[in-house]
């Protein structure tokens, strides 16, 4: 008995793996390979925002400047520091900063969120300095913020010396990785409401209404689906750019650093992006459901669902779905609870996957119906068809 015991333990034990992170692995077609050659970027990129799986690229871990794209991480690190409703006093160092600028006068009061505004409508440099010097202290201190930051985010190729992106040869990213500050960005509610915003007001010297900021980013006008992100450009980096752009469902960011047509450039990766991929719900939360074999209880199974949307960006024309459950047991025993966890689901289709955690979505006692005996159990148990399926 014991022996059959360890036995059923070891098997469950197998039976227990399960992958937590959607993930994506697709060959670079010759699609893809003539819209990279075509750009012209020095360094690009295109990325799906929601798995991170890149599309295309070319020289994409190249370090380089990124002029007024720092903006973006400067505007996740400022949020992560204060509040949208702190209000700030415009220090003495945030006045007659080089470049773009908004005019800040010292000692005028502004709430983060109105720097904000400025800083990514405007590209405001002196809003920049502003939100670092009095979250930080100084722009040095608030810099190395903005590399913790990046730290977290595993970026390896990527510096900041200052806020707001004027030339400094310690101030660099690559392609790739600005791609993922974007993509962080973007999951920010504020921030992606911000850049999709076409213009707006903010005080001057407390008189509401009276600076209007407008969006540098053509793209929101000129591009279907586009939904804002940062411009950049200096004469040592030249012009710079991040775009997202979103379409049923899927939400594209292309990354161009050093790029002298930049809005054509992003023109044709979305394009490439939209025609090529979607992004694809097979299952919404609850909707997938597993039959698992009940041994005692009041009927012959339970159902298990998924927790979570089971959803992927996948190649137009992909119909070659996978789903494999995975589970501690192949049977339930007794009583069972709804909403409890029992096991997970993954789903792939050509080498993308996403998993989901199962869990009871009813409520089964184990009295009512007759008790199987001990090696009943077990013959149910190995005749159990296998859990691992084909859509």
């Amino acid at each position: 008995m014991k022996r059959i015991f360890t036995l059923l333990t070891a098997i469950s034990i197998c039976l227990c793996f399960t992958l937590s992170v959607c993930g994506a692995g697709q060959p670079e077609g010759s699609a893809a390979i003539a819209v990279s050659a075509s750009v012209s970027a020095e360094s690009a990129i295109l990325i799906d925002a929601d798995s991170g799986e890149v599309f295309c690229e070319k020289n994409a871990d190249a370090p380089m400047g990124m002029a007024s794209t720092t903006k973006l991480m400067t505007a996740l690190t400022a949020l992560r520091l204060g509040e949208p409703d702190r209000r700030i006093s415009i220090p003495a160092e945030a006045v007659g900063v080089e470049g773009s600028s908004v005019y800040l006068i010292e000692g005028e009061v502004l709430t983060l969120e109105e720097l904000l505004y400025a800083l990514l409508l405007s590209s405001a440099n002196d809003a920049a300095v502003a939100i670092a010097v009095s979250l930080s202290g100084s722009i040095s201190a608030f810099a190395e913020e903005m590399n913790a930051y990046a730290a977290e985010l595993g970026l390896k190729s990527t510096h900041f010396t200052n806020p707001h992106g004027l030339y400094d040869e310690e101030h660099y990213t690559t392609a790739r990785e600005l791609a993922v500050i974007s993509a962080e960005a973007l999951r920010s509610e504020l921030i992606s409401e911000i850049v999709s915003a076409q213009k707006t007001t903010i005080p001057h010297d407390g008189v509401a209404d009276k600076r209007l900021l407008v969006n540098h980013n053509k793209m929101l006008k000129s591009y279907d689906g586009a939904i804002g992100m940062k411009t950049g450009f200096t004469k040592k980096t030249g012009r710079c750019l991040v775009s997202a752009a979103r379409r049923d469902g899927l939400t594209l960011i292309a990354v161009t650093l050093n790029a002298p047509d930049d809005w054509r450039d992003h023109t044709a990766l979305l394009d490439y992006g939209f025609e090529n991929y979607e992004r694809r719900i097979f299952y919404t939360a609850g909707a997938f459901s597993y039959a698992l074999p009940l041994s005692d209880g009041e009927s012959e199974s339970v159902i298990l669902t998924n927790t979570e949307p089971l959803a992927l960006t996948v190649r137009k024309g992909a119909s070659d779905v996978e789903i494999r459950v995975e589970a501690p047991f192949r049977f339930a025993v007794g009583d069972t609870k709804k909403g409890d966890l029992f096991g997970s689901v993954t789903l792939s289709v050509d080498g993308a996957y996403c998993t989901s955690v199962l869990a009871f979505s009813e409520s089964s006692s184990g009295k009512t119906r007759p008790k199987k005996g001990f090696f009943e159990r077990i013959f149910t148990f190995f005749s159990t068809e296998d859990i691992h399926g084909k859509n």
